[in-house]
């Protein structure tokens, strides 16, 4: 009877075809359950079974998985969404196999709780409050001081976060949370946050074993878009070792011993603060710089721990790994997109993937969804990964066409 890997719902920037992948080059059958199938289509052409369930709907999610072990040895189940995960970890205690704790998976995901849980550990984080409306989100920015963040107390990839420096851009967000344009995955609470100023790191974390530490640099405020990425960080031992055992600490605190996860961290005048601590692997370029910098791969690691089998998280090597990510820069029409070809082509370059097509409308989100693609350089010297990823990104161009303002014509013929 053939093996097959459950992945449960979506995907993080792509992460989750890297999960297809991976399981296949492990003899494994892929199977995704989806509430929509129609947004994994690509899927089928890599072999991959794509199935139409609820996914709020454990005891369907039972029963699919029940029907499936009529024709497969169910090898693991695993996702590669966080929003996920409490579903993949209640599966596989249903089903006997090894996954996470779904308590834990719950408590984490929950902004709120994890910020009390990580509070009464005496881990540092920000200064926060919880709102469910106007005048809490109003209050809590006057007693924490301005900037603060606001953004949903359950949520990722920055979707709804927002830096906010005034009390009119503070009222201007909370309108938008709460005024039914932002789409609530629970009901609507809002977290306000002190403003963590410093360089953004994170934590690369399997089991309970620091892998390595990432920096990132974002893009203008008020958002949080990460522009460019490094891998690992250029940190001193003393940095990387008060990170480490601060990541270790997040992890008693949350009860989060199994499996990946990714620590956020901004290092203010205090030191390292903990911004978010995820439970999973983190997404966008993250498992493909560890591969490339340290040879260890988290997603195929991360199955074989899901399926029962050994990991190995040892360095094969000590490079550095970096990556740009493209962001456009204005909404409209993509006309055209060039020089990935030419770009690939560099010595150095590993990757340059775009994750659009011309002719697709582009609108701006101010989180994840904003960027367009991303190229990725490694080398064994920082200097040399710098210059190979810069060379690369000079190569690559594109072309937006604004929409038409309201009441703007065509011209005739176009």
């Amino acid at each position: 009877m053939a093996k097959a890997l459950i992945l449960i719902g979506g995907t993080v920037m792509g992460t989750g075809l890297l999960y297809v992948q991976t399981a296949q080059r492990l003899g494994l059958q892929p199977i995704t359950l989806s509430a929509d199938p129609s947004r994994y289509d690509h899927f089928a052409a890599k072999g991959v079974e794509t199935i139409r369930v609820d996914t709020d709907d454990l005891d369907g999610l039972i029963r699919e998985c029940s029907r499936l072990r009529g024709t497969y040895e169910i090898a693991g189940i695993t996702s590669a969404a966080d929003s996920f995960y409490a579903t993949v970890g209640k599966l596989c205690r249903h089903f006997d196999l090894a996954g996470p704790n779904p308590e834990a998976i719950e408590q984490c995901c929950d902004k709120y709780a994890q910020r009390q849980l990580l509070a009464a550990s005496g881990v540092p984080i920000p200064a926060y409050r919880l709102a469910a409306n106007a005048a809490d989100v109003e209050n809590s920015a006057a007693e924490i001081g301005l900037p603060v963040i606001v953004k949903p107390a359950v949520g990722s990839g920055s979707v709804g976060v927002r830096l906010c420096r005034t009390a009119d851009e503070v009222a201007e967000h909370t309108d938008y949370l709460l005024g039914g344009k932002h789409i609530w995955r629970s009901s609507p609470r809002i977290l306000v946050e002190e403003f963590a100023q410093g360089p953004y790191y994170c934590a690369e974390v399997m089991g309970n074993e620091v892998i390595g530490i990432g920096a990132s640099v974002f893009g203008p405020p008020p958002y949080f878009v990460a522009r460019e990425s490094i891998f690992p960080a250029p940190l001193t031992e003393d940095e990387h070792e008060r990170i480490a055992d601060i990541s270790l600490k997040c992890l008693q605190a949350l009860s989060l011993g199994w499996g990946p996860k990714c620590i956020e961290y901004r290092w203010t005048k205090r030191g390292p603060v903990v911004i978010e601590v995820n439970p999973r692997l983190a997404g966008g370029t993250n498992p493909r710089r560890v591969h490339l910098a340290y040879g260890v791969d988290l997603i195929t690691e991360h199955i074989k721990l899901a399926i029962g089998e050994e990991w190995d998280l040892r360095r094969r090597h000590s490079h550095t790994a970096m990556a740009r990510i493209l962001v456009a820069d204005r909404d409209g029409i993509l006309d055209w997109i060039g020089g990935d070809t030419l770009a690939a082509a560099i010595p150095g370059v590993a990757e340059v993937k775009w994750y659009v097509e011309p002719k697709m409308p582009i609108v701006k989100k101010g989180d994840y969804r904003d960027c367009i693609g991303h190229v990725i350089a490694a080398s064994s010297s920082r200097v040399d990964a710098e210059a190979i990823l810069q060379r690369a990104v000079d190569l690559i161009d594109w072309s937006i066409t604004p929409f038409p303002t309201p009441g703007e014509e065509h011209p005739a013929g176009c």
